[in-house]
């Protein structure tokens, strides 16, 4: 399976002032895009050929540094992606709303402490909520890891490479992650992707 470089699901400018449209031209068209092509000249000729995106990211893990780099980047970007919508944040799909109170405390002390993982990230990297043995963590990462590679399913994530921000935010990461959780997630892929997941 070659990897491809979607369409961004909403205009370039469609989730400003949060997000502008030349984070999004350079995110999405430079950034995404080198990690398709490089992804896709990696993959060539190895065993991981054929295979699907999170075989090929789980496989590649520990064995084949930088396949698994640009795979996993590619990954996290097509949810990414996804993972905002104009006019997002607000009201979380109640099944899903449930489990956060149920296993993370409460709805606020879930963005406190998503918020908290994305700031404490030292360097590039990913904050996440992911399931895990039936149960919702809240977890960071390294670069181009995500919660995947340890045995758990990622149903929303947060990129805090400084290109994911710093043309809007410049160095205030904090103001970004708190930005990404009132305004821009989009719950209800977010609800899909932890109905699949259970």
């Amino acid at each position: 399976m070659s990897f491809t470089l979607p369409d961004l699901p909403y205009a370039y400018d469609a989730l400003a002032p949060y997000m502008s449209r030349e984070t999004l031209e350079y995110h999405h068209d430079k950034h995404h895009l080198a990690y398709v092509n490089n992804g896709n000249n990696l993959l060539k000729g190895t065993e991981f050929e054929g295979k699907s995106l999170e075989e090929i990211v789980k496989g590649s893990f520990g064995k084949n540094a930088p396949l698994f780099n640009n795979a996993g980047q590619h990954y996290n970007h097509l949810h990414f992606w996804n993972w905002m919508k104009p006019n997002g944040g607000g009201a979380i799909p109640g099944e899903l709303e449930k489990k956060i109170i149920e296993d993370l405390g409460s709805v606020e002390k879930f963005k406190e402490d998503f918020i908290a993982a994305g700031v404490g990230q030292f360097g590039s990297g990913w904050a996440w909520l992911a399931l895990k043995d039936g149960k919702l963590i809240v977890a960071k990462t390294a670069n181009g890891e995500s919660p995947l590679v340890s045995g758990a399913t990622p149903i929303l994530g947060v990129d805090v490479w400084e290109h994911s921000y710093y043309i809007d935010y410049r160095n205030r990461r904090p103001d970004y992650l708190k930005a990404f959780v009132d305004h821009l997630v989009n719950w209800d892929y977010v609800a899909e992707l932890y109905s699949k997941a259970v």
